[in-house]
């Protein structure tokens, strides 16, 4: 009796578990960074492949994302806290999978008739094709903000509790499933480009975002139904004392007491709330401004904050860190490495960043949470020597020993100075050129294929920097982060 006692409560706790609010905002994560990551990697590896291994387009798609965050990411912050917490997930949530979906429809149409398109109107299709791609792939990474935010910064908080050591624990948690998604998802949309095609790459991650917007609404659904906190939030009104309040004044005339004289304080402030919140009183350029002045109040209140010069940091290292974003990956893609590679270095990255995260956790009971964070900063930046180191490195594109204005003045002016040849030797040479180039026609494509074995050792400097640089990175993030929440 005794044993079968046991195990039932053994069973009722795993469903208990697998049922509860906690594993379902960790399931929901999971297929969200699991979309998200694909899309990231997979977006970068386009731009170039469509723009003849250019990083122009990876370039302007890079300084868009950043720029919009930069500019936008106040406003998206007001939306989120004036919405209720449901509206803003689910809102995030369709539109985000929305546009990735349709971003990869128009990609595969683009990669199946990239020559008609370029062919129609002096190439202004395709042109605004990659202006389309970059619009709506940017509307997409404002979305998964907005989803990054009232999860991460907002949905956790609750769902712990006031138990710090818990939110510990499912920050950890949150930041270890965004690790196994770097692993796993890179490699799989790698393998998919690379044994398939570009075009069957776009119909996968589309179909994925389909399939997993359904069930991660789902999911958001099950944790709110699951956590009445949630329903709750600071800066709304609460309807039933809104209700009550309305009802105040009948209760007082019942009393013996004036509609007149009970409810006057609530008249005054319901007249000064109409006066200020009446649309007819506020003018066009009033409207037109409020972006403007949300932006200037949010980065006030955010320089109010006691963690501001936290927040501060963790920013500027950001500014400092390489990790795999479409820079990155598409400076790769350019030096030789394909999407099967990429994908394993991001796996050892995401592997980096896990064995940060664990050691966070450990840390932080032995030195406190401020000293984890100085200690992270230190590896962090110890670690990007190695990014610097790579600049210098032989095979690396940055040649400092070659002027950069040789390659302008070839291109202002047109001409370039090439060495000359003695008559003689030049008949010889081209004889034996002409004797000699079908023979030596695959030799010549092999060699042009595979390049010098030490111009391989600049690019493994700056990705091992990378790679290691990921343990500081991701526990200094979750320092950081804790100091925010618990503020």
């Amino acid at each position: 009796m005794d044993n079968s006692g046991s195990k039932k409560t053994c069973c009722e706790a795993v469903r208990d578990f697998f049922t509860s609010a906690k594993f379902l905002i960790y399931m929901g994560h999971a297929l969200s960074t699991w979309g998200d990551r694909m899309w990231n990697f997979a977006v970068a590896v386009f731009l170039v492949e469509l723009y003849g291994n250019s990083l122009l387009l990876t370039a302007v798609y890079g300084l868009v994302m950043a720029g919009s965050v930069l500019l936008l990411g106040a406003i998206i912050g007001d939306w989120v806290d004036r919405n209720p917490r449901l509206k803003v997930a689910q809102t995030s949530l369709v539109v985000q999978n929305s546009c990735v979906i349709l971003c990869g429809v128009l990609l595969m149409v683009v990669f199946q008739f990239k020559e008609e398109l370029a062919e129609m109107y002096n190439g202004w299709i395709l042109t605004t094709c990659y202006i389309l791609v970059i619009t709506i792939a940017n509307i997409a990474n404002l979305a998964s903000t907005a989803m990054s935010i009232t999860i991460q910064r907002d949905w956790v908080v609750v769902v712990a509790g006031q138990d710090s050591s818990k939110l510990a624990d499912m920050n950890a948690t949150v930041r270890i499933i965004d690790q196994l998604t770097n692993i796993l998802a890179p490699m799989l949309v790698g393998q998919v480009m690379s044994f398939g095609s570009h075009f069957i790459g776009c119909g996968f991650i589309s179909g994925w975002n389909l399939v997993s917007m359904c069930v991660e609404y789902s999911l958001l659904w099950k944790v709110y139904q699951k956590t009445p906190a949630l329903a709750s939030k600071a800066g709304q009104k609460d309807p039933q004392q809104q209700e009550l309040k309305d009802l105040s004044p009948v209760r007082e005339m019942e009393n013996g007491q004036s509609p007149e004289e009970s409810s006057q304080p609530l008249m005054i402030d319901s007249a000064a709330v109409k006066k200020s919140d009446s649309p007819k009183n506020r003018g066009c350029c009033y409207q037109v401004s409020e972006p403007l002045r949300t932006l200037k109040t949010g980065w006030i209140a955010y320089y109010n904050q006691n963690i501001f010069f936290a927040g501060m940091s963790l920013a500027f290292l950001y500014m400092t860190v390489l990790g795999f974003d479409c820079i990155t990956t598409g400076y790769a893609y350019t030096q030789g490495l394909n999407g099967s590679v990429l994908s394993l270095l991001m796996g050892a990255s995401a592997i980096s960043g896990i064995c940060g995260t664990v050691a966070f956790t450990w840390i932080r009971k032995k030195c406190g949470l401020i000293r984890t964070g100085f200690i992270s900063g230190i590896v962090q930046l110890s670690c990007l020597t190695m990014c610097v180191a790579s600049v210098f490195a032989p095979g690396s594109p940055f040649d400092l020993t070659v002027s950069p204005f040789e390659d302008l003045y070839t291109h202002l002016v047109g001409e370039k100075v090439l060495p000359e040849a003695d008559h003689m030797l030049t008949g010889i040479v081209s004889a034996v050129n002409a004797t000699a180039a079908t023979t030596t026609a695959s030799m010549t494509t092999t060699a042009e294929e595979m390049p010098p074995l030490q111009s391989y050792l600049s690019v493994s400097l700056l990705f091992a920097g990378v790679i290691a640089a990921r343990m500081g990175l991701w526990s200094f993030d979750l320092t950081v982060t804790q100091l925010i929440q618990e503020t």
